[in-house]
């Protein structure tokens, strides 16, 4: 995974669950996979890419909530 996250200069939080604990608990049946969690606890998961105008929207929903 840290291979890939190296090849393709990603520069967001990636996190290995190996496990799958956090897959389950939010879940995320493969990835790529997003999870919004709001301020309020409302958990908001999108599977597949986000487009860049996709992701703002989201961050300005979470930020107006």
């Amino acid at each position: 995974m840290q291979d890939f996250v190296n090849e393709n200069g990603l520069t967001f939080t990636n996190i290995n669950d190996s496990a799958g604990e956090v897959f389950a608990r939010f879940n995320v049946p493969y990835q790529p996979a997003w999870v919004f969690i709001a301020k309020d606890g409302i958990v908001t998961t999108r599977v597949g890419v986000l487009s860049d105008e996709e992701l703002d929207q989201e961050l300005t929903r979470l930020a107006s909530s």
